[in-house]
């Protein structure tokens, strides 16, 4: 009866997150997420180039790295993008900064998709023992927000290439938020990432040596089978399943699946927390558990607690407390050895 009232729960709330949303058209637009693409017309080129994307170790690397034009006043953090879009207010980048009075451990906060709010509690929670916090905004979120629109339609949407420049600016925007946060003198680097944010946390930590731990929330690996199969993303696909397959949809989007830097992610100096939800109807548990045997498969050890909840019954008790002490104890792990157990 219960976790019948909480899967009805979800669905309440996946009903809610849908108010005032309208469909999108189908986009290639190829240019913003491969530079130069501009004559690309076709999927099967558009899949080409994310196939060359998804062997190229440097994609998710910023070609022109500038640490200038950092802000930092009453908490807030604020610095330039170093991906430059049409919407003025998503090429600034902001981050709420919770002190917690020690340079041993920096968290950096990825949120979920169509965030209205940061996480007062987390952030307070982690500070007051040791663990400095901050929230980046991802784009089109928060400060960044596209003027007129409530939703942050612009970052994940059947527009393709739209969908992997954003991906890859928030990847970008994060790494350079890591080499300021290491100038300040933070010496471990930890991510957090949920749902979508999951995605980049992993794409982050997979390629940024600095990241020592990466703790993902209600994740899985490709974000082309989230979206098609997902409750939450439901009018994305009705705008790709008349243009695309879904074979299609996970070769375009392969730049953005987490199961093809699995090796990366299982380097032996990184630790990975990662917490499920069984009853999920937005990452499907089966993406979870195939993402899951992708990176034991590629030899790491991630350090998995799934719980009898929904995504977004995951924020309410027991649960979020069950999943804050595991996150507590996965970051409190003082030796490598500790961290992959």
């Amino acid at each position: 009866m219960y976790h019948s009232w909480l899967d009805h729960l979800d669905e309440r709330r996946a009903r809610r997150g849908e108010e005032g949303k309208k469909s999108t058209d189908f986009a290639l637009d190829a240019e913003r997420a491969f530079p130069g693409a501009d004559r690309i017309t076709s999927i099967e080129e558009f899949c080409a180039l994310a196939d060359q994307a998804v062997a190229d170790p440097a994609f998710f690397d910023d070609p022109n790295v500038s640490d200038q034009g950092f802000e930092r006043l009453d908490g807030w953090l604020k610095f330039p993008s170093d991906i430059s879009t049409d919407i003025e207010q998503n090429n600034v980048v902001s981050a709420k900064i919770t002190e917690s009075g020690s340079f041993d451990q920096a968290m950096v906060i990825f949120h979920h998709w169509n965030a209205t709010f940061r996480n007062r509690q987390i952030a307070n929670f982690f500070s007051q023992r040791g663990i400095t916090v901050v929230e980046i905004a991802m784009p089109y979120h928060f400060e960044r927000s596209r003027p007129g629109s409530a939703h942050a339609d612009y970052m994940l949407s059947p527009n393709l290439g739209r969908t992997i420049q954003s991906v890859r600016q928030a990847v970008l925007d994060g790494r350079k938020l890591i080499r300021w946060l290491k100038i300040e003198g933070y010496r471990e680097i930890s991510v957090l990432g949920m749902s979508l944010g999951s995605w980049v946390a992993g794409l982050l930590a997979a390629h940024d040596s600095a990241v020592s731990k990466a703790s993902l929330f209600l994740t899985a690996g490709s974000l082309a089978d989230m979206v098609w199969t997902g409750r939450a993303t439901r009018l994305i696909r009705a705008s790709l399943e008349p243009e695309i397959k879904l074979t299609e949809l996970r070769r375009a989007w392969g730049p953005l699946n987490l199961e093809n830097y699995a090796h990366s992610l299982a380097r032996p100096d990184l630790g990975l927390h990662v917490v499920l939800a069984k009853r999920d109807k937005v990452v499907l548990p089966e993406l979870s558990e195939r993402f899951m045997q992708r990176l034991k498969d590629a030899g790491a050890r991630p350090n998995i607690l799934e719980l009898n909840c929904g995504h977004y019954s995951l924020a309410m008790p027991p649960y979020i407390l069950l999943a804050g002490l595991s996150l507590k104890r996965f970051l409190s792990c003082a030796d490598k050895s500790a961290r992959q157990a």
